[in-house]
């Protein structure tokens, strides 16, 4: 496999929650984390971290929002939540 290759792409899950957040947020701002998924999803570009307990799965940071999200297997995850950072870990 060349290096220079894209990674494959991932297979996304958005629980009801996560659209629930998504719609409550303004559009313009929708778009851009919409972007910012997309981006790492095509090719694993994003800030990311693994949670500490007592959370799970890992972050997604986009500007002031933050995307969760937890692994389902190796092509998919599925995308838990999307809270501005000020109530991301309330």
């Amino acid at each position: 496999m060349n290096e220079d290759a894209a990674p494959e792409r991932i297979a996304v899950i958005w629980s009801p929650e996560a659209r629930a957040d998504l719609r409550a947020i303004d559009r313009k701002t929708a778009e851009q984390i919409l972007h910012c998924v997309d981006r790492y999803l095509a090719n694993r570009n994003g800030d990311v971290k693994k949670l500490k307990p007592p959370f799970a799965g890992f972050r997604l940071r986009c500007g002031d929002y933050r995307v969760f999200f937890e692994p389902k297997d190796e092509t998919t995850i599925e995308i838990t939540g999307v809270r501005n950072r000020r109530e991301a870990y309330r």
